[in-house]
């Protein structure tokens, strides 16, 4: 394999799996729950403070504006959560929030690695890559890079894996639209190939009567047979989605080299397995991560 196709393909992906459970804890941690909690926001399921912990770097923006960044939630969903959001607290509020809820969350996960000469190195390398995505047309991305940098690396890390997961995210959005798969249409194929079960996708608010209707649109384009499963055509699409999100997605990568991309791989080991060790992150999610 050549230079260009590891940091296009494989690597990518492999750096995307290992930084996304260090991204997304921050949804799951009871810290992160209590830090919000003092905010005002209910804690009684995750998504209240979801949705203003991943759109205050974006300000205080409005639901729609949300819901198109966030792209495969329903709009009803997001309005549910983000009409009253900056009523509770301000953006820079919920900013400082979620630092204080991920800097006790990696403490209580990883114990004195914090202060580990690995993690201070994956921070290094990790920064490197965050800082330089392309940033042209990828608002989520944009809006976490022009966050200041905090001091220490533990929280360096978590930084920049939420700026390249986004990156890679607004990517992701980017070869949906092309791929011509609308928000509900782009979890409908997803799970036709198996990403997660229809079940887990419920959970971006859509109703029955909406997804039985992007399933009918797909059927009619030859993507989907009438049990919701993907034809070939179907599953070649979504392929190529993927493939476009590694593509896109491969520019900080490219950038820190295949040496310390690899070596970045091996640091970031120990702690992707001590987060998915922590029991916090479901089991079954809708990224399709390992199945795809």
């Amino acid at each position: 394999m050549g230079q260009a196709d590891e940091l296009t393909g494989e690597r990518v992906r492999q750096l995307w799996h290992l930084l996304e459970p260090l991204h997304a804890v921050l949804y799951y941690a009871p810290e992160a729950f209590e830090e919000a909690a003092a905010l005002g926001y209910a804690t009684g399921e995750r998504w209240p403070s979801y949705f203003p912990y991943r759109s205050a770097p974006l300000g205080a923006v409005g639901a729609g504006q949300v819901a198109s960044a966030f792209y495969s939630f329903s709009p009803r969903m997001v309005a549910a959560h983000m009409d009253a959001a900056w009523a509770v607290a301000s953006p820079e509020d919920v900013l400082e929030a979620r630092l204080r809820g991920i800097d006790r969350a990696y403490r209580a996960i990883l114990g004195d690695r914090v202060d580990s000469p690995e993690l201070a190195e994956a921070a290094t390398f990790a920064r490197r890559a965050a800082e330089a995505v392309d940033l042209a047309g990828r608002p989520l991305a944009a809006a976490d890079a022009a966050l200041r940098w905090p001091e220490a690396p533990h929280l360096q890390l978590w930084h920049a894996a939420t700026v390249l997961r986004e990156h890679r995210g607004d990517g992701h959005v980017a070869a949906l639209l092309v791929a011509g798969l609308d928000a509900v249409e782009s979890l409908v194929s997803f799970a036709a190939v198996g990403a997660a079960s229809v079940e887990r996708f419920e959970s971006r608010g859509w109703s029955a009567e909406e997804w039985a209707a992007a399933r009918q649109r797909l059927v009619t384009r030859g993507l989907v047979d009438e049990d919701g499963t993907a034809t070939e055509a179907g599953r070649a699409l979504r392929r190529r989605v993927e493939d476009d999100t590694d593509r896109l997605a491969a520019t900080p990568w490219r950038a820190l080299g295949p040496d310390a991309t690899g070596r970045l791989a091996e640091l970031l080991g120990e702690f992707w397995v001590a987060v998915l060790s922590s029991g916090l992150l479901p089991s079954e999610t809708t990224l399709g991560i390992g199945k795809v």
